[in-house]
């Protein structure tokens, strides 16, 4: 009886080391929730900045097609800040984690799952471009959920499996919103905020609580 525990044990302890080496596990749940958080005082700040314009004429939803040059420049600054700031505080998470778990943070599934990750963003970062300088500002919100949800759908089979349903979530979201253009400041806030805080969280109780 004792010797099959030990080779069950033993069995589990290879299980465990072979996930340690395919999967990318430092992943903190602190670092979902700080970015939740980030998106959704972007979220608010630029509700305000918006409700601002409407307040001198400007009707609210046909900022959602068309939008000056300098909004828009202010909605990049806002957008660029926010991800800068969201990826520090996840970066200081996970680093802090794989110091805790005495996993390194850089190695070959960490490079595997940036690349997986990147590449969805970087193309749907090139298609926002090109949707602000047509003058398709509306699309914009679908767009990051639908382009951000593949990124995470693509890069989940090297780390956490919740991570695949996160991105599904966003994949809807992103597909309701294009046929509610017009609140993609409600469905952004939803996404890149709420889903993240609730992603994160749960988490966080499962892998970290203890």
């Amino acid at each position: 009886m004792d010797s099959n525990q030990e080779h069950l044990d033993a069995l589990r302890d290879i299980k465990q080391m072979m996930e340690r080496s395919s999967r990318f596990i430092s992943l903190s749940g602190l670092s979902g929730i700080a970015a939740g958080a980030c998106a959704l005082a972007a979220s608010v700040y630029t509700w305000r900045l918006l409700a601002s314009r409407k307040a001198y004429g400007e009707d609210y939803r046909q900022l959602a097609f068309e939008t000056g040059d300098s909004l828009k420049m202010q909605l990049l600054t806002i957008g660029g800040i926010t991800f800068i700031a969201a990826l520090l505080l996840a970066f200081f998470f996970t680093y802090t984690r794989s110091l805790k778990n005495g996993t390194p943070i850089w190695g070959i599934t960490a490079r595997r799952l940036l690349w997986n990750t990147m590449v969805p963003m970087i193309v749907g970062g090139i298609v926002v471009l090109r949707l602000l300088q047509a003058g398709l500002a509306g699309l914009i919100a679908p767009t990051c959920l639908l382009f951000y949800g593949l990124a995470l759908i693509n890069g989940s089979k090297y780390t956490l499996p919740e991570v695949r349903w996160l991105g599904y979530c966003q994949l809807i979201l992103g597909i309701i919103n294009l046929w509610m253009i017009g609140y993609g400041l409600i469905f952004w806030a939803i996404g890149f905020g709420i889903l993240h805080i609730v992603y994160g969280a749960m988490m966080w109780w499962r892998y970290e609580r203890q």
